[in-house]
């Protein structure tokens, strides 16, 4: 059985990809009766909000008629922004060097929040410096990981 969240990236991708853009990621958290389902979407030439807006009228058509969350809901729709959050191993490589904050599902070497740098990213693992150390972190234990933006 797929979870919740697979079944929502597999109706709202195809979408998303007809209208010419990415689906960067997809996030949904319920909220007791009242759940936030968050999409991301990229574009090569960048994100206005004309195109959040279209994306998201788009979306709300399809999720009416799929109906795949019971209860109410409120959906969402922007760019990845600056603090890009990343959900892949391929996002994770494409930002090798950068700065990052991950938060885990359960703890590697008794800890739970790593920030620091983006060394590698090696079969299912993302290695992340921080200091002298480096930590393997398995990207099914990542609850949430986001680019810290660099101002210099």
């Amino acid at each position: 059985m797929t979870s919740k969240l697979e079944q929502l990236q597999d109706i709202l991708t195809p979408v998303i990809e007809a209208l010419g853009y990415k689906c960067w990621g997809i996030e949904y958290t319920p909220q007791g009766r009242h759940s936030v389902l968050r999409v991301y979407i990229d574009h090569e030439d960048g994100i206005l909000i004309e195109d959040c807006a279209t994306v998201s009228r788009q979306l709300s058509a399809v999720m009416d008629v799929e109906d795949p969350i019971s209860s109410e809901y409120t959906l969402e729709v922007s760019s990845p922004g600056m603090d890009r959050p990343l959900f892949t191993l391929e996002q994770f490589a494409a930002f090798v060097g950068a700065q990052v904050k991950i938060r885990l599902r359960s703890p590697v070497e008794e800890r739970r929040i790593f920030q620091g740098l983006i060394r590698s990213v090696e079969d299912q693992d993302v290695v992340v410096q921080m200091g002298e150390f480096e930590y393997l972190l398995p990207i099914d234990l990542i609850e949430k990981a986001n680019i810290l933006p660099n101002f210099e």
